[in-house]
């Protein structure tokens, strides 16, 4: 049963066009001032939400966009920040992006803003998309498999740090502590200072290939997962929830469909599926023209994706619709009533599932995001939280 809801922001600015007959996205070079913008959007997003009731706000760590798509480096610090202006909402780390960190300092960071915020801040980690980002930090993203190597690595010595009074490890990338003397003795092993105030550390992960290897490791390590929303669109596939909960199963955890993951849907509310549509369709246009080219958008050609960089073309490339989207499942839209009934849907399939972020894709204006937030808060999320109350 749904429980709980959140909303993921991917930290954009407003932009000052969208949709395909819009600037490309490789055109758009904002200037700093208008970058830092993101931080008060931020703290007018979250507000919005404690105020109304959202369980989590989830923040995105990304590097170097100048074009404005995804501008928060920190989200561990802006976390803290936000929860000195707010009361009782929580802070996803949507996620923390591991091969851009040294594990240890992710690790003592997540620490530190844990306990500045009394607990507030869920812990979560990814792996990269951007090969700008990931690439320049000195970490493999062109090569998959190193990455994933990599990004093992750096969480098995996470969930070591948190979880031993003492630790040490021996690996392909690291080798912790490094075996040199200090203050009169042989450095063997080491302990995080400080240490998460709360263990185990909730970790997540987001799903998005929903491979045999990824999965087991997730379950080893019990991390939740989140699908959907973001760069990946939104909705849950039926087969991925399975093999879910098939790894899960398979280290000892039978739980029913949904159990440990969080789906992400996009939405819009209007007075009807066709106003919905036409208001958000320059936003879903939008997000294409900046995920389509990292992979994000399936089933395109080589050709639509290089005619989604340019406007003349764009329209004539017969392009995935918004409404392609709804009756995949990936957006939700038209009248409250109707966002409640597709939820509802949602949980009559998986019934283990507690959380649902919703929220709008990258681009979209911040009196947009408010209004949409506020109208669900306000009609669609007391369908669920009485529903809740009664059966509590």
């Amino acid at each position: 049963m749904i429980t709980r809801f959140g909303s993921l922001f991917a930290g954009h600015v407003d932009l000052d066009d969208h949709g395909l007959a819009a600037t490309p996205v490789n055109d758009r070079w904002l200037p700093n001032e208008r970058l830092l913008t993101v931080f008060d959007k931020s703290t007018r997003i979250a507000q919005l939400m404690d105020r109304r009731g959202y369980d989590v706000f989830w923040l995105a760590e990304h590097h170097f966009q100048r074009e404005g798509y995804e501008v928060i480096p920190n989200i561990l610090m802006l976390a803290v920040h936000l929860a000195h202006l707010t009361e009782r909402i929580k802070f996803g780390c949507g996620f923390n992006i591991a091969p851009m960190w040294h594990p240890l300092r992710l690790a003592e960071d997540y620490a530190v803003a844990d306990y500045l915020t009394g607990g507030r801040v869920v812990f979560g980690v990814g792996r990269g998309y951007h090969t700008r980002e990931v690439e320049t930090f000195g970490a493999p993203m062109l090569n998959p498999d190193a990455n994933r190597e990599l990004f093992e690595e750096q969480i098995d010595i996470i969930f070591k740090a948190f979880n031993e009074a003492a630790f040490s490890h021996s690996g392909k990338y690291y080798t912790l502590p490094p075996r040199v003397p200090y203050r009169g003795y042989e450095l063997s092993d080491l302990t995080l200072v400080p240490r998460p105030t709360k263990l185990p550390v909730e970790c997540y992960q987001p799903i998005v290939s929903a491979s045999p290897r990824g999965l087991e490791f997730m379950a080893r390590h019990g991390i939740k997962g989140v699908i959907g929303g973001g760069a990946a669109g939104g909705g849950a596939a039926a087969k991925t929830v399975i093999a879910w909960q098939e790894a899960q199963a398979r280290h000892g955890r039978q739980m029913p469909l949904g159990a440990d993951l969080v789906v992400g849907i996009m939405f819009h509310i209007a007075d009807s599926e066709e106003q919905a549509i036409e208001e958000a369709r320059p936003y879903f246009q939008e997000w294409m023209k900046m995920f389509a080219p990292l992979g994000f958008v399936p089933g395109l050609s080589e050709e639509q994706v290089r005619a989604l960089a340019d406007p003349r073309l764009a329209p004539r490339a017969d392009l995935p619709s918004l409404e392609d989207a709804v009756r995949g499942g990936a957006w939700f839209v038209g009248p409250p009533q109707r966002l409640v009934e597709r939820l509802q849907e949602l949980q009559e399939r998986f019934p283990g599932l507690e959380e649902v972020h919703v929220g709008q894709v990258v681009g979209t204006d911040e009196h947009v995001i408010l209004e949409q937030l506020d109208r669900f808060a306000t009609d669609v999320m007391p369908a669920f939280k009485r529903a809740t109350a009664a059966v509590s």
